[in-house]
């Protein structure tokens, strides 16, 4: 049965048999769907960890958006985004009338150059936003500094890792914003959802307002979104024979399943409706977060066998990592990744996880309409091109990386 089940990023990673069954505990309680006291509870577990005011939206882009129109100053204001991102930040960007300007990363942590950084600064730029990524921490002291410097606000994009008391310490500690995501990959899951932290009370008095506005997500998109745990736990452990594929793609049709990503997004389009998280979503991401060391704990001991296993094979892994990380995922540099990746796929192994060949990230996007042009940041272009990653989430189990490192070392050795 090995074979059959996919070793993945993204067949519902953090669908195991305790979130299986509190969906459904969920989808029978249809007054708890839009409103109840998880929401409140969540929004209070969040303040006491990050010492910030909580603002909840219906997904993490919704919330960056909502924290962009929050914001003072003139018309056409710049953000500094690192290349190497999701679309859906610039996007959020830009549904706020702001200009994202790309700065270029470092090779060896996958975020933002400093120097380069602050090369990219004009008199326009309002903020700058760094992005931990794949849950390596950026150098929020330095960027602090450097905002102090300038008199620029810090946003810290939390959405790949939240830190628990065993660390790392510096994530989320520097920034004037936390920007947090309970998508179905991220560092906690509540199938959909996000969060702005704040600490600036003026930018605050403003989100209550923009939280206040928002419309509820109306009672068939909540459900949809409650039937993707179930669809995925039925459809998973069949994939490898073709069954569970074609579940998928009949849910699909469907339309019983959400899709991440809408192709006008992907065209660098964000409607400018703001939505609540919903109750019973929330409900999903505070259960998450009560287990978050425990989460934690499964990520760092998955990293620390990756990172031992990439000694030995001499792999080239990003020097900022250590063992003792709880990564959402784990990068290594290797020549002719996309040909990896289509030779593990064959053995039942998806390690496309829409952060490959792609400066903005999934593969597709209209990089004309995010504001950018190729040969910007060659640093970002080239990583992008060599970074083969492997899944830490928390229904990926140590047999699932022993087989696959196994068979990477089989194929790296050919």
């Amino acid at each position: 049965m090995s074979l059959f089940h996919p070793i993945h990023h993204t067949f519902a990673p953090h669908v195991n048999a305790r979130y299986v069954l509190h969906t459904l505990a969920l989808l029978l309680q249809p007054w708890k769907w839009k409103e109840g006291p998880e929401r409140e509870a969540l929004r209070f577990a969040l303040a006491q960890k990050f010492d910030a005011d909580v603002f909840l939206f219906a997904s993490g882009r919704e919330a960056l958006a909502a924290l962009f129109k929050s914001f003072n100053g003139h018309e056409h204001a710049e953000v500094i985004v690192q290349a190497y991102t999701c679309v859906v930040v610039p996007n959020a960007i830009q549904a706020a009338g702001k200009t994202p300007v790309y700065a270029d990363i470092e090779r060896e942590t996958l975020n933002l150059d400093l120097a380069d950084t602050e090369r990219r600064l004009t008199p326009r730029t309002q903020a700058i936003i760094c992005q931990h990524t794949f849950g390596i921490p950026a150098n929020t002291h330095k960027l602090r500094t450097l905002c102090d410097r300038y008199g620029l606000l810090l946003i810290e994009d939390c959405a790949h890792v939240l830190p628990d008391e065993s660390g790392p310490t510096t994530i989320g500690r520097d920034g004037d914003f936390l920007l947090l995501s309970f998508g179905r990959d991220k560092a906690i899951s509540g199938i959909t959802g996000g969060a702005i932290l704040s600490r600036r009370p003026d930018v605050s008095v403003r989100l209550t307002a923009e939280e206040g506005a928002a419309a509820p997500l109306p009672l068939l998109r909540i459900k949809r979104l409650l039937l993707y745990p179930l669809v995925y736990a039925v459809a998973r452990p069949f994939y490898g024979i073709g069954l569970g594929k074609g579940l998928l793609v009949l849910a699909r049709t469907i339309g019983a399943l959400v899709p991440i990503l809408t192709q006008e997004e992907k065209q660098g389009h964000m409607s400018q409706t703001l939505h609540h998280l919903p109750n019973a979503c929330a409900a999903l991401a505070l259960a998450e977060l009560s287990r978050l060391k425990q989460i934690n704990d499964h990520r760092r001991a998955l990293t620390a066998y990756y990172f031992a296993e990439a000694a030995k094979h001499k792999w080239s892994v990003p020097k900022a990592i250590y063992p003792d990380l709880p990564l959402q995922k784990f990068p290594l540099f290797v020549r002719g990744a996309n040909v990896l990746r289509r030779a593990l796929k064959k053995q039942n192994i998806h390690l496309n996880d829409g952060w490959t060949g792609c400066v903005v990230c999934p593969a597709g996007t209209n990089l004309d309409e995010v504001s950018y042009k190729k040969g910007l940041d060659p640093e970002a272009e080239k990583a992008c091109e060599q970074i083969l990653s492997l899944p830490v989430h928390p229904t990926m189990t140590d047999n699932d990386a022993k087989r696959l490192v196994k068979v990477l070392a089989e194929l790296l050795t050919r």
